[in-house]
């Protein structure tokens, strides 16, 4: 299959590389010296599934100039979504697949609106990485995996033989969920709580855990998005919070989230799609959630700050 991978940060750098040492046609989208390093040297990823090279890497950072692929891998931050999905439009061919694999819950709605349900799937994945020097992609934690499927459910031919390409690439498990929207909302309870902690106490995964305090907000925020999510019609079983809970208890000690880190150096992050978007969904389900509406509230000056919409000395 022909891939795009619009984003080539820890997720799509890791999964798009993994297709490309598999012998899959893939081209990566990235900017400034991080495409230079991929032109010049290739793509270099440092793994605790094993370290791999892909060289050379065919990168851009001109959609056009790729044409029409099989499929494109969306692995963008949330809030460059709506971004992305423009410029990917030269991408979409009748039979292009978009897979996006965002931390949220709104991603493929917003895929589905831009060109049409019959180009989206509902995706997500599960790995701990993230771009370290240019032309390069460190994977550091979590058994990397992808799950997606068809936005009604519907079993189909062509999530089949995606499924297929990817579990032909090392290091990477391929699912097709039963519901791919309980799955989105699964994966959304855990990273949405490690973010907020992790943001707000600018500590590691394993001390926010283990301190009872910390915990106590681990689990009412994930009350509280779970509650958010059945009110969405989203079908999570009684047990998704304790399911998180178990996934928060496995992360490396030393783990923090992409938005944490984002927030802590500076950079605009997904707190509006993340936290944000709890308390946002959960007004128009008019489910209350307090503990998300307070780490929003507590961040949104940093958040500001980094998109240049407030001044203040840190």
């Amino acid at each position: 299959m022909r891939f795009a991978i619009y984003g080539t940060g820890g997720v799509g750098g890791y999964f798009g590389g993994r297709l490309a040492e598999a012998g899959e046609d893939v081209t990566f989208i990235a900017r400034g010296a991080h495409l230079a390093a991929l032109r010049r040297d290739g793509l270099r990823v440092r793994s605790i599934a094993g370290d791999f090279h892909v060289h050379p890497a065919r990168a851009t950072d001109d959609p056009a100039s790729i044409g029409t692929i099989d499929c494109v891998i969306l692995a963008v931050k949330a809030w460059q979504v709506a971004d992305a999905l423009i410029a990917m439009r030269p991408l979409v061919g009748e039979q292009t697949l978009v897979l996006p694999l965002e931390n949220g819950v709104e991603a493929a709605p917003q895929a589905a609106e831009a060109f049409g349900a019959e180009h989206a799937l509902g995706g997500l994945c599960g790995i701990l990485a993230w771009r370290g020097e240019p032309g390069e992609i460190v994977h550091a934690g979590v058994e990397p995996f992808v799950r997606f499927g068809e936005l009604d459910n519907r079993p189909s031919e062509r999530t089949q033989r995606l499924r297929a390409v990817l579990e032909r690439a090392r290091g990477v498990t391929a699912e097709i969920p039963d519901d791919i929207q309980v799955a989105i909302w699964s994966k959304f309870l855990f990273i949405c709580a490690m973010s907020g902690i992790g943001a707000i106490t600018r500590a590691p995964i394993g001390v926010t855990r283990s301190q009872p305090a910390t915990r106590e907000l681990i689990e009412r925020m994930l009350d509280e998005i779970a509650r958010v999510g059945r009110a969405r019609g989203v079908a999570l079983p009684e047990d998704a919070v304790a399911r998180a809970l178990r996934f928060i208890d496995r992360l490396p000690d030393s783990g923090t989230a992409s938005m944490q880190r984002d927030i802590m150096d500076g950079r605009p992050s997904e707190l509006e799609s993340q936290n944000g978007a709890v308390v946002r969904l959960g007004r128009q389900a008019g489910i209350e959630t307090p503990v998300n509406a307070w780490i929003h509230a507590a961040l949104s000056p940093q958040e500001q700050r980094a998109r240049g919409q407030l001044t203040f000395p840190v």
